[in-house]
């Protein structure tokens, strides 16, 4: 009786089995404060990297503590996040909630891209240096200017209308920020904005 073959498939060519490749993108999450605005802007990025950008209409605080949520939960589902952007602007909210949003973020390892007041002043600087606290509504003036057309709150575009002026923005928030003592609290910082540190760090993956 032939002695049957202890290693049936030998000699055939074996199949290489797959093994999952972890993608080493840096993974960042942007929340911002505002539903549409900020997330259409920040979706308009082209980077190397995996970025998720999230709306959220909350306050300062709470935006801090829905974010918190979301980064513990990506970090129970074994794909945490490289870095955590939270954006938001002082508008009406109390200095003492600003400020206190801008020390919880901080101690939770968050990094902030905050405006006081708007984060249409962003848009502004594009344009020109200001340096003259502005109410939301003048700052949307002033950009229906600047664009020769009237400024769309929720625009798809605005990333692409401003994008040549990107060098213009970075120096002019970086000009204005320099104006204030690190020991002067944001609420108290107009006009002000840190988002050009979120765009060099974008700017940097693509």
């Amino acid at each position: 009786m032939a002695r049957k073959d202890r290693f049936p498939d030998k000699g055939k060519r074996q199949q290489p089995r797959r093994v999952a490749e972890r993608d080493l993108r840096p993974r960042l999450l942007i929340v911002c404060g505002g539903k549409q605005t900020e997330p259409n802007y920040f979706r308009s990025f082209r980077v190397h990297a995996v970025i998720e950008v999230v709306g959220i209409g909350k306050d300062p605080r709470s935006l801090i503590r829905e974010t918190e949520k979301k980064q513990k939960s990506a970090n129970q589902d074994g794909q945490p996040y490289d870095e955590v952007w939270v954006v938001f602007d002082r508008d009406d909210y109390p200095a003492a909630d600003f400020n206190a949003a801008i020390q919880l973020a901080k101690e939770a390892k968050m990094y902030t891209a905050w405006s006081n007041e708007a984060f249409e002043l962003w848009y502004v600087l594009h344009f020109d240096y200001v340096h003259t606290g502005l109410r939301r509504d003048q700052y949307i003036e002033r950009l229906n200017k600047c664009l020769g057309h009237p400024y769309t709150k929720n625009s798809l575009k605005i990333y692409a209308e401003l994008a040549s002026l990107q060098e213009n923005a970075l120096r002019n928030a970086e000009r204005l920020l320099s104006n204030y003592s690190e020991h002067i609290p944001p609420a108290e910082a107009n006009p002000c904005t840190t988002v050009f540190q979120l765009i060099s760090r974008l700017r940097d993956l693509q």
